[in-house]
């Protein structure tokens, strides 16, 4: 069956499909990001969740991602430190040809639109990315789910079921009996 478009009905289903993975491995990568002042993640801090993630197809080969974080309070001192980390992730670890906007959910922090138009602008995040302190601080952030990993499974060769139990592990040794 054809719909108007031209599409038959299996490859829109392939292409629902293709999207829906995209967006699950999406926020699959930028949920173990760690918030900037706190232990815990973007995602246990409900800073970035599966809703606030919409990808469409932008042309034939290239997806457009849209990443809508809600910062923990409306005065947010890290919100472009979070959208900065958010970004740098996606850069590092998805192989698709994509267009990235990061943006702060509307109503949810004092300055939303100065934090969107400097998380969005190139030249921005280079000179931010220049810096050696910051980028150091945006790496740890974003590396935090991937060490948490391998310290879990040098300690005892764990495989837990959580983040929440990776926190567990920090600065303390794990009892695995």
């Amino acid at each position: 069956m054809v719909d108007s478009g031209g599409r038959n009905n299996n490859e829109e289903d392939e292409l629902d499909e293709e999207l829906q993975i995209l967006k699950e491995t999406v926020f699959d990568l930028i949920r173990g990001i760690k918030d900037p002042e706190k232990i815990e993640t973007l995602e246990e801090l409900n800073v970035v969740t599966e809703e606030g993630v919409q990808v469409k197809r932008f042309n034939h080969d290239c997806f457009l991602i849209t990443i809508e974080f809600i910062p923990t309070v409306p005065h947010c001192t890290l919100a472009s430190l979070i959208g900065l980390c958010v970004r740098n992730k996606l850069q590092r670890d998805l192989p698709e040809k994509y267009k990235l906007d990061v943006y702060v959910k509307e109503g949810t922090h004092d300055i939303e639109k100065d934090i969107n138009r400097q998380i969005n602008d190139k030249e921005r995040i280079a000179a931010a990315m220049e810096n050696p302190k910051l980028r150091e601080l945006v790496t740890q952030c974003v590396e935090f789910e991937t060490k948490m990993r391998h310290k879990v499974r040098k300690v005892g060769k764990l495989k837990p079921a959580s983040l929440k139990e990776f926190k567990n592990c920090l600065g303390r040794p794990v009892d695995i009996t």
